[in-house]
């Protein structure tokens, strides 16, 4: 939960693999379920964090099971097996439900509890937090996929050459600043690769192609102002480029190639 919520670059193994199965099964259905794969491989790494908890937590109750606590007047503790009487505690404790039906009295136990259900509410924070996270870097990723399909709709690329340079800089440069932003986003906010569009046009692999385009038109001006914002705009698409080939595509070698694999990967083909 650290490395996934806290850490810089999101690196929480467990949850990057389980965000990653989820993926992998439903791009093997033809992503049918579209824009619910996000929320759905959210939501399936939270359960597996709770039964972790759960299951920890009841390996610390189960030597103590039963004689470590008392029972209310109807449960009889020799009816059930102990990890399934361990279980029952642990959840229950970790869900903050407080039955009353089974008391701790070991000492250490009655310490432990309160840690537990300590844990469940910050586990409950977390979850929480995470979902709300998520969606501002969602939100810049789309508004750059609009971005670029506007400049590309303008047919902003063909007439660059007709613009006045320090327009065109600005342009390059603002644009260059958005594509740096996502690329962070892809680096504290992993699951947010997972989040598939259903609109072409919010879709960030489909128009990054037209970003190429763009810097391409500008480094065939003769203006070294246009040249330079070509140049932040370039490193800035190979940095975007080689996070996605690194942590998700694994594929390309040029970030045109990369570009296309990720479009490919949500089911979007590159924008001609």
């Amino acid at each position: 939960m650290f490395h996934t919520l806290l850490h810089p670059s999101g690196q929480g193994l467990l949850s990057r693999w389980v965000l990653s199965a989820v993926w992998k099964v439903s791009k093997a259905a033809g992503h049918q379920a579209g824009s619910a794969v996000g929320p759905a491989a959210m939501v399936t790494v939270i359960v597996c964090w709770v039964m972790l908890q759960g299951v920890g937590w009841a390996l610390i109750y189960v030597p103590h099971v039963p004689d470590g606590f008392v029972y209310s007047s109807g449960v009889n503790p020799m009816t059930y097996p102990d990890f399934a009487e361990a279980l029952y505690v642990s959840f229950v404790t970790l869900a903050t439900l407080g039955f009353g039906d089974v008391v701790p009295t070991d000492p250490w136990i009655r310490m432990a509890a309160p840690f537990e259900a300590l844990t469940g509410f910050a586990l409950l924070t977390a979850a929480l937090t995470w979902f709300t996270q998520v969606y501002p870097p969602l939100s810049r990723r789309r508004a750059l996929a609009l971005h670029l399909k506007r400049l590309a709709d303008s047919g902003y690329a063909e007439t660059m050459h007709g613009l006045e340079a320090s327009s065109a800089s600005r342009v390059l440069e603002a644009l260059a600043a958005e594509v740096a932003a996502v690329r962070v986003d892809f680096t504290q906010h992993t699951e947010g690769f997972y989040f598939q569009e259903q609109d072409p046009d919010l879709s960030l692999g489909r128009q990054l192609p037209h970003a190429l385009r763009l810097r391409d038109a500008a480094r065939d001006s003769t203006d070294l102002t246009v040249q330079l914002g070509a140049q932040q705009l370039s490193l800035a698409l190979e940095q975007l480029a080689a996070k996605l080939k690194n942590s998700f595509v694994h594929t390309g070698e040029d970030p045109g190639e990369v570009f296309a694999a990720y479009a490919a990967e949500h089911g979007q083909a590159s924008r001609p």
